[in-house]
């Protein structure tokens, strides 16, 4: 039996779901799958999809001391295995003294996730996420001699992108969610074998009882409502959203704002709602549970992101396949799945008065009594369900997942291979349009 080892920096996660997915892809298709955390998971929110859904979750917190020295005995003895990794961190590169000594601590986790797999019969480590977790799978696929591949989604590849050479270099395939992803690793790693680089969608489930857009645009004229979904961290930019709140209330629309979500960025933005005296327009609501926020997709007006860097994220997803009007920065792969004018809405990225501007026209076309301008929104709401059916459904792409992950693990001279990225990928979002 084909035994993967699944490695992220924390497992389960609720905003991760897809991880959760594809280990059970691949258990179905009969590979044992050995689910691992770096940092040590989060007790699961009741109601959760997390709640009961993994018994054994091989986590490295918290370490071990005997285990640390077991590690230790481990890289020694296979030290010519992993001698250029460190010979990389030491030497080569731009990274500051900081950075290193962070890689050489990682090292030692690499050598110590490599002893808690060691008798476990491991033949592939795969790990999502380019951060220091893709380190350490890295260094314990060398010390087990086994192959080693990553999946690389927004942040971790555009922002932070530490030792991503190494990565790259080392690992027998990439996954990565867009097709920008795609070309940006090209572009900056040139010397990557094009082949590795393979574009694999994540997806979403349509709902079962999906509100029909004419419903949605002709409801009672209430508060108009805008809605943000995602973790409260600096990454996501949610102080742009409250400083866009502010110029609306200014400029004198009558609206809320409801951002869901928890993270580290929760006390510095309940400042600057207060600092703004927006309170009575903009809510932080925290964690929401999935019955939760169904009722808030059916309230939305219009589910605006904000972030400074995104691979193609769930929300967006989520929000258009149940036929909502989506406002998003035009960044990364954005335009991938929001083709402006068509899918949905895109605003300059970090341009507040475009966004704000954007939101302003919105909300007159949803409130106009002109026929043209409600059978335009229908058309969108329409066309942003079919580009999520046709491109991004979890179902379809858990199974191109599942397909081509065994398909690369079992090729053993995949080097020498010509997988076109195109044969592995769903089709293009303007083919889809073409037939609505």
């Amino acid at each position: 039996m084909l035994t993967v080892a699944y490695l992220a920096n924390q497992f389960p996660a609720a905003v991760e779901p897809y991880v959760s997915e594809e280990i059970q892809e691949l258990r179905q298709r009969g590979v044992q799958v050995i689910p691992g955390s770096v940092r040590r998971p989060h007790a699961p929110q009741r109601g959760s999809a997390n709640e009961a859904s993994e018994p054994q979750i091989l986590c490295l917190q918290p370490v071990r001391a005997l285990t640390l020295l077991r590690a230790l005995g481990l890289a020694a003895r296979r030290w010519d295995r992993i001698a250029d990794l460190v010979t990389r961190v030491l030497l080569r590169g731009k990274e500051s003294p900081k950075r290193r000594l962070k890689a050489l601590l990682h090292t030692w986790l690499g050598a110590y996730y490599a002893v808690l797999l060691q008798e476990r019969g491991v033949d592939h480590v795969h790990v999502h996420h380019g951060y220091f977790g893709s380190w350490i799978a890295m260094v314990a696929a060398r010390l087990l001699g086994v192959s080693f591949s990553l999946t690389l989604h927004g942040s971790d590849l555009l922002l932070d992108g530490a030792y991503l050479d190494a990565k790259l270099e080392n690992c027998r395939f990439c996954l990565t969610i867009s097709e920008y992803n795609r070309r940006y690793i090209l572009k900056h790693f040139p010397a990557i074998d094009p082949a590795k680089i393979i574009v694999s969608r994540l997806g979403v489930d349509a709902p079962e009882h999906a509100e029909s857009p004419r419903k949605v645009a002709c409801g009672a004229r209430r508060t108009f409502t805008l809605l943000a979904v995602g973790r409260l961290h600096a990454v996501k930019d949610h102080a742009f959203l409250v400083r866009a709140c502010e110029r609306l209330r200014d400029r004198g629309l009558d609206f809320e704002c409801l951002i869901a979500g928890e993270g580290p960025e929760r006390q510095h933005l309940e400042l600057l709602i207060r600092k703004n005296r927006l309170q009575d327009r903009l809510k932080l609501l925290g964690h929401v549970t999935r019955q939760q926020m169904d009722s808030l997709y059916r309230r939305a007006d219009v589910v605006v992101l904000t972030s400074r860097s995104e691979g193609i994220p769930l929300v967006l997803m989520e929000a258009m396949v149940r036929g909502k009007i989506v406002l998003a920065p035009a960044i990364t792969g954005i335009p991938e799945i929001v083709i402006a004018g068509e899918t949905g809405f895109l605003f300059a990225p970090g341009a507040l008065e475009d966004f704000v501007e954007r939101i302003l026209f919105l909300h007159i076309l949803m409130r106009s009594e002109d026929r043209y301008a409600a059978s335009r929104l229908d058309w969108i709401r329409h066309a942003a369900r079919i580009q999520v059916l046709h491109n991004f459904s979890r179902r379809k792409n858990l199974t191109h997942f599942g397909d081509r992950f065994l398909q690369l693990i079992a090729t053993q001279n995949f080097a020498t291979q010509n997988f076109a990225n195109q044969d592995w990928s769903p089709p293009h979002e303007d083919l889809v349009l073409q037939q609505i």
